[in-house]
Parts: structure tokens; C-alpha cells; sequence
């Protein structure tokens, strides 16, 4: 169980920046997925492409896919033209095949991942066609629940940086690895606090009451 006063403690002693995310944001909540399937397709579906676009997409996916949900057997049986219909590129359909194909043949062992290092987790992912680094490190993070991980590729991670940090242009990889560092051994959490900060900085203020009223 996670000690939220000593993470608070952490940041507010190595980086007081993310400390007041923390106060105005409240403590780490996120809780590791457990169909470690799912995450990964979902993650091939929305790369490049925007939230919404990415959400209507993975629905359609997931209602054509019922009753059985997204499982390696089902995603197989698929063709391109299903996939399409749902709104699946050529190439990202071929990805998900290949995912599929590997889990199911134990190229890739989803149940083992919980044991291994954040390294090897890596390793294991990338194997698969449309699965880079940055996708295995949000599978750490959201999947495994994975505390240290830190995505210097991120764009909601280095867009936050840059405004948190007051970057004159976006922070390039190197700065923003000067900065994650800080937050080890919570580097994940830090990331979580970075996306929850643009999330803030997205709501509309709260309309002022006129005087006397």
C-alpha cells in the first residue's frame, strides 16, 4: 500500500514543483489494469491518432469482438476488411494481428510480465510490430503499476514540463530526463502528476461572482 505522505514528502524535498500539483490535485490514484491484452491493443489503436477518434475506435472494436471481448483467439480471427470497418488502418490491423499471434504462441507471456524487470518487460514488448518503448513504458505504468518509470518521449509529459518549468519551447529529451530524475524513485508518479496538471490546466475557471450578489 502506497505511503501518500512520504511521496508527498519525497517531492516536496527533491522537486516542490510537483509538490504543489499534489496538493492541488490530492494523492496517486491509479490503479494497474489487469487484461493486460486489452491494454496493449488499446495502445496500438490509439497511437498517432487523436483521444476521441482513438475511444469511438476501440468501442467499435470491442462491440465486434462480443461476447467474448478482446481476446488474442478473437482479434486472430479478424480479417483486414473487419478491421477496417471499424476503423483500423492496413498497418495497425497487421500490428494487432501480430500481437495476437504472439501472445497466443507465447512469444510474448503476459502472465509472466508481473515478475519481470521494467527492462526485460521492455524486451519482451517490443517484440511485437507497433510496440515501442514508449508504448511497453505506459504498459509499466498502467498495466503492471510499475512506480519508477519515466517517458521522456511523452507528449503530455514534456508538455507539461515545459509549462511547469517555464521551457521557452518544448523540453527536448535530454532536459526533460534532467528533470525526471528528481522524482526517482516515483518517476511514474510524477508522470501521473504531469498529465493530471494538463488536465487542470484544461478546465474552464470557475465564473467570478459579481459583487453584492
Amino acid at each position: 500500500m502506497l505511503d501518500h505522505r512520504k511521496i508527498h514528502r519525497h517531492f516536496k524535498s527533491a522537486d516542490p514543483v510537483i509538490a504543489q500539483i499534489i496538493k492541488q490535485v490530492g494523492p496517486f490514484t491509479l490503479k494497474p489494469q489487469r487484461n493486460r491484452f486489452r491494454l496493449l491493443v488499446r495502445a496500438i489503436v490509439s497511437q498517432q491518432i487523436s483521444v476521441g477518434a482513438a475511444r469511438s475506435i476501440f468501442l467499435r472494436l470491442e462491440q465486434r469482438l462480443q461476447p467474448d471481448g478482446i481476446r488474442p483467439e478473437g482479434v486472430a480471427r479478424l480479417t483486414v476488411e473487419q478491421f477496417r470497418e471499424v476503423g483500423l488502418s492496413r498497418q495497425k490491423a497487421s500490428y494487432l494481428h501480430d500481437l495476437a499471434a504472439k501472445c497466443a504462441s507465447g512469444v510474448v507471456r503476459l502472465p509472466r510480465l508481473g515478475r519481470m524487470t521494467d527492462e526485460h518487460v521492455i524486451e519482451e514488448l517490443v517484440q511485437v510490430k507497433g510496440i515501442g518503448i514508449w508504448s511497453a513504458q505506459m504498459f509499466l505504468i498502467f498495466a503492471l503499476g510499475r512506480l519508477d518509470v519515466f517517458p521522456p518521449d511523452d507528449f503530455g509529459v514534456r508538455s507539461a514540463i515545459g509549462r511547469l518549468y517555464e521551457f521557452a519551447d518544448l523540453p527536448k529529451k535530454h532536459e526533460c530526463l534532467e528533470i525526471g530524475n528528481r522524482w526517482r524513485p516515483y518517476a511514474s508518479i510524477g508522470s501521473w502528476y504531469c498529465w493530471r496538471f494538463l488536465e487542470l490546466d484544461r478546465k474552464p475557471a470557475a465564473p467570478k461572482k459579481a459583487k453584492g450578489k
